[in-house]
């Protein structure tokens, strides 16, 4: 086998067509960007741009979107080898409304169904999988079969390394919310780091005040929780009792959609770099304040050296 990649996502794919207007309502928008979209696939790529060895387990639909997004992870340096087609289900696409700085309504086209549901495991590569550095797989891919019993064989599959689960909660996804709590139950037994917001850990533990809430986690399984709290900054907690409370960096909001999954590859990136848990937590905190800055999500993703200037200026310029 090649040598293991840096991080393998899985989960979400789809096209995101954002309005090229912002306060404007959906229903009187002009003209719209085509971009990747799918939180895992926006994790992979936000984890490639800091230069990390990536690759995503997904799937499309058989059709020119489908083709679209092989060529778009090609471009952002994410190895698409695991990514197939299925045949009948058109791939997903995402509307969404911009009205700065805290209101972005999303509208998922995902019917009947999101081919990125149709992951099998006798199709996944176990071997990869368990060798990755970092396996980041997410709530999404819990909600619907066969991908439920594929994602809990790829973390069954994992015996060392980083194993994340971004808790990802749409309620959309799911017909109620009680039906989430035990699957995200299996999920945490098997994980290492647990990463999401007050929403999202509400589901998970039943507990919605932060520090409750990540020692919740930390008693599910877990070595690492993080909190994210939006305005509240982030809160980091781990099993050897460190904890790191950090405020979001200064940013003017254009489109926030995007920002916790730039936050995500930037948390894969300092992790395995081995950093101290509040530089990690201050880095993703800047990669997602820069992509908040922007219209795009996929495409805004930030380089490193984008990144440190905004940590070591303290604010996006």
């Amino acid at each position: 086998m090649s040598d293991p990649y840096d991080v393998i996502t899985m989960g979400r794919i789809g096209v995101d067509l954002y309005p090229l207007q912002a306060g404007v309502p959906l229903a009187e928008v002009t003209a719209f960007g085509k971009f990747l979209g799918g939180s895992a696939s926006n994790v992979a790529v936000a984890a490639a741009r800091l230069g990390r060895r990536v690759a995503v387990v997904t799937r499309t639909g058989e059709d020119p979107f489908g083709e679209y997004l092989h060529g778009a992870l090609r471009e952002f340096g994410v190895d698409d080898r695991w990514v197939s087609a299925v045949a009948g289900l058109p791939t997903p696409v995402t509307f969404c409304e911009i009205f700065p700085p805290d209101d972005f309504p999303l509208y998922f086209y995902r019917l009947p169904k999101a081919p990125d549901l149709e992951i099998y495991e006798g199709e996944l590569d176990l071997d990869a999988i368990a060798a990755a550095r970092i396996f980041w797989m997410t709530g999404t891919g819990l909600c619907a079969e066969p991908s439920r019993t594929a994602t809990l064989a790829a973390l069954a599959a994992r015996s060392e390394g980083v194993t994340v689960f971004d808790l990802d909660w749409r309620p959309m996804f799911w017909a109620d919310p009680a039906q989430a709590r035990p699957h995200y139950e299996a999920a945490l037994a098997h994980a290492t780091v647990a990463v999401g917001n007050l929403d999202e850990v509400e589901i998970a533990t039943g507990v919605r005040e932060p520090r409750a809430a990540a020692r919740a986690l930390l008693d599910a399984g877990v070595e690492l929780a993080v909190v994210k709290q939006g305005p509240g900054g982030v809160l980091a907690m781990n099993r050897a009792g460190e904890a790191a409370q950090v405020p979001p960096l200064p940013v003017e909001v254009l489109n926030g959609l995007g920002a916790g999954d730039a936050f995500g590859g930037a948390l894969c990136h300092g992790l395995l770099a081995g950093w101290e848990l509040e530089r990690i937590m201050r880095y993703a905190n800047a990669a997602g304040a820069i992509v908040a800055s922007r219209l795009e999500c996929s495409s805004a993703m930030p380089f490193a050296g984008e990144v440190a200037l905004a940590v070591a200026s303290g604010a996006v310029t």
